[in-house]
């Protein structure tokens, strides 16, 4: 009997671990089968959203969107959640989204869908916040963007035709979608996923310059397992142009106009009117008026909790580097007899440069008239032997350089000031020194060129750098100037603030924060909480002419004088 009761005791204790090991082996193959579904809700998933009448339905019943563009690329990650609720609070039950290209492939066949790119995590939290999705993937989104998403490294190739069907560009948006499309595939409503509707290209319409293109960009999300909703989204005048068959044209504004949606009815009749998008903002230019929108409030649910920001004590500065010195820290320099644009330098793995300064130097032996012929792109701190002399631009093209002895060296600090991200100029977009240079109407030539794009890399040698200078030494301009910001508490947004400064780059902890100017209109940068950490941080500014020596630090934006849009 006892022999028995252990036998019984040994099979239960194995009948138990094989149960536990079914179990488990369950719970992952149920993971990996739910993995990319995302429940919305707790309806049943038999049709999706139509447009078959004049109004929309869902689940064949009717469905009024009321959608917000929040992108995830322009949020701090931690700060997804709160945003998308804020967007939610304001009654809306739609999520549109951009998705940047340039980003997500800023080097040729080199991808990135991780931590603040994790666009599939970004969907599903809209999800679990029971939020619908129309996804905008492009491969051109505008959205007030350098080059409207698309990578600066298409612009290498010289016959580039961006947005037609251009062999080069064809074959890199196929790159392209073959990763982005496969990762919002198991995210569309038909598979139990946020994704209402996606949107083929963006304003066509305004551009129009190869009638097979948009057939070929609808083509391409729909040979890639796409099924839901296709849109396209115009102004008034490029929706005679930006359509394609098979998917509902949208209407771009302003204002409200009627007449508008009465030729959107015109072109397309017995279908829904969808404003995809009704502007509540404005950009603004350097040295121009903050442009802003009345509103006009409706009542609204309660609102989430506020993020809390905090004025920090001012900082000064410690140490400073010159320019000068900090050029051995940049990639190899390239030596060539004339210019080189940016995008067609010999840097980021054969990729080019897409942002930020390229230092052109070259050896002058007489005065003169320096004349950039209009081919600098888009402005340009003269130097001769370090001594600052001017500013060229697409305002001033000429520039007197007095005399000296013997040789002397010319430098010529450009910067990219940003690519147009709408219109018919897309194509001449290449920034830096895009022709000729003349000195007394000869050609400049013999050129070493560095490129200054700043990213974390050159901001993280710069840091360990032995030869920062003390700020009892006069600092030589344009300059790198670094100071601490000590955070006793759990870090909060803040705005920091630089009056004594004139023109430069702000970065925190190794992050590029963005630019600022004095000229305005904008007079701080944001600084998000979740950039900061308890403890000492680093800030870092290149600074291009004057400082003060003071950082400071607000609990509110300003955005400079304003303008009402009209």
């Amino acid at each position: 009997m006892e022999i028995l009761s252990m036998l019984r005791l040994r099979l239960s204790l194995k009948q138990r671990y094989c149960l536990l090991l079914c179990f488990i082996v369950g719970s992952i193959l149920a993971y990996q089968f739910t993995r990319n579904r995302v429940d919305v809700g707790r309806m049943s998933r038999v049709e999706g959203l139509r447009a078959n009448s004049s109004q929309f339905t869902l689940e064949r019943k009717p469905f009024r969107i009321l959608g917000g563009s929040i992108h995830y690329f322009r949020v701090p990650r931690a700060y997804w959640e709160d945003r998308l609720l804020k967007m939610k609070a304001c009654g809306l039950n739609t999520l549109t989204t951009y998705v940047p290209w340039n980003l997500h492939e800023p080097e040729r066949g080199v991808f990135h869908f991780e931590d603040q790119l994790d666009l599939v995590a970004y969907l599903r939290l809209a999800a679990s916040l029971g939020l619908w999705v129309i996804l905008r993937p492009g491969p051109y989104i505008c959205a007030e963007w350098d080059l409207g998403g698309l990578p600066s490294w298409l612009l290498r190739d010289k016959n580039m035709k961006l947005r037609t069907t251009y062999p080069g560009f064809t074959d890199a948006v196929d790159s392209f979608f073959n990763h982005l499309i496969e990762k919002v595939v198991p995210l569309q409503y038909s598979k139990g996923g946020p994704i209402i509707a996606v949107q083929v290209e963006n304003e066509y319409g305004s551009y129009a310059k190869d009638e097979e293109y948009m057939p070929f960009i609808k083509e391409a999300v729909l040979s890639r397992g796409i099924s839901e909703l296709l849109l396209t989204s115009d102004n008034k005048e490029g929706l005679k142009r930006g359509g394609v068959k098979g998917a509902l044209e949208t209407i771009n504004f302003q204002k409200l106009n009627p007449n508008d949606i009465k030729y959107l009815d015109v072109i397309q009749p017995h279908k829904p009117k969808m404003v995809m998008e009704y502007w509540s903002g404005w950009f603004d230019l350097w040295g121009d008026l903050h442009h802003v929108y009345t509103a006009e409030a409706q009542p609204l649910p309660e609102l989430p909790s506020h993020q809390e920001r905090r004025a920090y004590q001012p900082v000064v500065i410690q140490q400073h580097l010159s320019l000068w010195v900090s050029l051995p820290f940049t990639d190899k320099p390239l030596k060539s007899e004339r210019p080189v644009n940016m995008e067609n330098l010999p840097v980021n793995n054969n990729n080019g440069q897409s942002y930020g300064y390229t230092l052109y130097e070259t050896t002058i032996s007489s005065k003169g008239t320096l004349n950039s012929k209009n081919n600098i792109r888009d402005r340009a701190l003269v130097f001769v032997d370090k001594h600052f002399l001017g500013v060229l631009d697409y305002k001033t093209q000429e520039l007197a350089l007095p005399d000296g002895k013997g040789k002397r060296t010319l430098s010529l600090l450009v910067e990219n000031c940003g690519r147009v991200n709408y219109g018919k100029t897309l194509d001449e977009q290449r920034k830096g020194l895009v022709g000729d240079i003349e000195l007394n109407k000869l050609p400049l030539h013999d050129f070493i060129i560095r490129s200054l794009d700043m990213k974390p890399g050159f901001v993280n040698r710069l840091e360990s750098s032995s030869h920062w200078m003390s700020v009892r030494q006069r600092p030589s301009f344009p300059a790198f100037f670094q100071a601490t910001l000590y955070v006793n508490s759990f870090p909060k947004d803040t705005f920091i603030k630089l009056p004594g400064w004139s023109k430069g780059v702000v970065f925190i902890n190794g992050k590029n924060l963005g630019r600022y100017w004095s000229i305005g209109p904008q007079q701080t940068l944001y600084v998000p909480g979740p950039l900061l950490h308890r403890g000492d941080n680093q800030v870092m500014v290149f600074e291009e002419q004057e400082t003060d020596g003071k950082i400071l630090f607000s609990s509110s934006p300003d955005y400079g004088m304003t303008v009402d849009v009209q």
